[in-house]
């Protein structure tokens, strides 16, 4: 039988941003593990004989370290889409003036460096606004990526703070990270955000477990693989079985972290998952893909969003 087609995007945080977006000083000197992981991830994907879509942040597109790197992405055929220009995970705080800017920035710096200009966005800590909605849509974007409806975003949040030492403001710029709890009730199925008379922007949620509403993506199952691997297998296993029966292709997504371990970097331990090596994260990669590929053919984002069936439309509700 033929594969329905599952959509497969890696989100290129660097290390500074994790290291921002956790309060750590040493951020603003822009420390960088792309060298490591691009061809570690590149390697990974030739081998499996897959072409995704990598969300650039803006940032590392200006800087003349990373740019044969991330044009090498595209010399691959990967295709390129959009992750902010600074990874700040509070768009939902900007003003129209600033999300302009953003976007602004990071498609030029993107475009430089690759030879692409990206017609798919996904905000940073998954942060999203209505403005930020609009603009994508004016500017001729194709498809936002940011929902993620996680029953357990706000448990994962609380677990990540908790090893921080941030001031009450930066606190409270991070008080939506990873989604509030209102959003593991939006669809989890791709949908449409209304623009404007006969406008609208295709949504690809990342996606969950039907149901239950916990992450299926590799960054939980890398997590959960370190600890029990059966257990793991087994979840994942059963969240592709629900996929099937209500027909939502699963949007899976991958992270720098899923491929950088122990014996790579040190400074990231806060993180889950990171006191594992990387060659037991690419054994669990490898393995969970294999699962996936069982029941789906897995293509690019664009690729997936040229052919989706869309039949909910949805008015952009971030500002209720």
């Amino acid at each position: 039988m033929t594969r329905p087609v599952a959509p497969l995007s890696l989100d290129l945080d660097n290390k500074w941003s994790y290291l921002m977006t956790h309060g750590d000083a040493s951020w603003d000197t822009y420390p960088s593990y792309l060298s490591v992981l691009v061809p570690r991830v590149l390697d990974f994907l030739d081998k499996r004989g897959l072409k995704i879509t990598f969300f650039v942040v803006g940032r590392d597109a200006t800087m003349d370290q990373h740019r044969d790197l991330l044009g090498e992405l595209a010399r691959r055929g990967h295709r390129i889409a959009n992750h902010s220009f600074g990874h700040l995970p509070w768009l939902q705080r900007f003003t129209p003036a600033q999300v302009t800017d953003e976007l602004e920035r990071s498609e030029e710096a993107i475009e430089a460096a690759t030879g692409h200009r990206p017609r798919g966005f996904r905000g940073p800590g998954f942060s999203m606004s209505d403005e930020v909605i609009a603009q994508l849509g004016r500017r001729g974007y194709l498809y936002d990526a940011t929902v993620f409806p996680n029953i357990l975003s706000p448990i994962g949040r609380a677990y990540y703070l908790r090893t921080t030492d941030l001031s009450p403001e930066e606190r409270a710029q991070r008080e939506e990270l990873f989604g509030t709890l209102s959003t593991a009730f939006r669809p989890n199925k791709p949908f449409a955000w209304k623009l404007g008379v006969g406008e609208s922007l295709i949504e690809v949620p990342v996606t969950t477990l039907p149901g239950l509403r916990t992450p299926i993506h590799l960054s939980y199952l890398t997590y959960l693989g370190g600890k029990a691997r059966p257990v793991a297998s087994a979840y994942f296993r059963t969240a592709l079985t629900f996929c099937r029966l209500v027909g939502n292709p699963p949007s899976m997504l991958l992270h720098p972290l899923d491929f950088i371990g122990a014996d790579d970097d040190r400074d990231l331990g806060f993180f889950p998952g990171m006191d594992l090596i990387s060659e037991r994260k690419l054994e669990l990669a490898h393995g969970f893909l294999d699962q996936l590929e069982e029941s789906y053919a897995l293509v690019p984002m664009e690729d997936y969003v040229a052919g989706v069936a869309i039949d909910t439309v949805r008015v952009p509700d971030y500002s209720v």
